[in-house]
Formats: C-alpha cells, sequence, structure tokens
C-alpha cells in the first residue's frame, strides 16, 4: 500500500461537477493506492503514518494540528513505466480487492478522531488543491 502525501491549504474532488469530498484549510490530500498483497497490517501502517506524520506546519501532524484530510483512491500509484510507452497497471489491486482496504484506512483514520473527505472509488474525479509548500512525501506501508 502507498500513498502520496500533499500537505494543502485547501483541497477537493468532484464527481460529476458535485464536490463529494474536501478539506478546508490547513490539511493533506492522500492519494492511495492498493497492491495485491495488501491488507490489515498495511491499513494499520498508512493510517498511523497519514494521522501522525509532523509534516504540517511547524512540524505538526494532522493530529497535532487538528487538521483534516482528503483520501482519494488512486490504482495509477502502482503503475509501472520502466518498460516502452504505456504504463502497465498489473500491480495495482482490482477494485473488489482495493476498495474496501481504501476504506478502511479511512476509517482508521476516522476512528483516531480526523475528519475526512472521501472521493468516490472508480469515478472519473477532478481533484483540485492548493499544495502547501509545495510539500509532498510518498509514504509505502
Amino acid at each position: 500500500m502507498r500513498a502520496v502525501l500533499q500537505r494543502v491549504d485547501g483541497a477537493q474532488v468532484e464527481v460529476e461537477g458535485e464536490v463529494v469530498g474536501a478539506v478546508e484549510g490547513e490539511g493533506l490530500l492522500a492519494l492511495v493506492g492498493v497492491t495485491h498483497e495488501d491488507g490489515p497490517d498495511q491499513v494499520a501502517v498508512l493510517a498511523r503514518k497519514i494521522c501522525e506524520l509532523r509534516i504540517l506546519e511547524g512540524e505538526h501532524s494532522v493530529l497535532d494540528a487538528g487538521a483534516q484530510v482528503l483520501v482519494v483512491s488512486q490504482f495509477t500509484l502502482y503503475g509501472e513505466t520502466r518498460r516502452g510507452r504505456r504504463p502497465s497497471w498489473s500491480a495495482a489491486a482490482p477494485g473488489p480487492v482495493a476498495e474496501p482496504l481504501v476504506e478502511q484506512v479511512v476509517e482508521a483514520i476516522r476512528a483516531r478522531g480526523v475528519t475526512v473527505g472521501t472521493g468516490r472509488f472508480g469515478a472519473q474525479m477532478r481533484v483540485g488543491l492548493t499544495n502547501d509548500g509545495p510539500f509532498t512525501v510518498l509514504v509505502e506501508a
């Protein structure tokens, strides 16, 4: 399981012109990808890192700052581009495997008292954000 975490000063995700999830003010946008071997252990590690990494302004974590998180599923994080001109998506878990794991990440973050917005799994989404810094990190679980 991996995530690209972007420190934001506001972010939102739209599906068919409707805002389905957002972060207002300081927080994180978490683009989350799932691979075939992922399970509960990776969910727990990723949720903990999203909540506890000290990457917000002043070296604060989401928990320290009372910040929000916007989680968007992103199978393309497992795209393989080393050969040829077309990415291979074979390392990405299929929807029936990935969707419940992404939802478990969301629930694990919420269980820590964090407000979480989400995209819509499998939908064509438009993600907008103001990257604060810019500050972006890759997290592997």
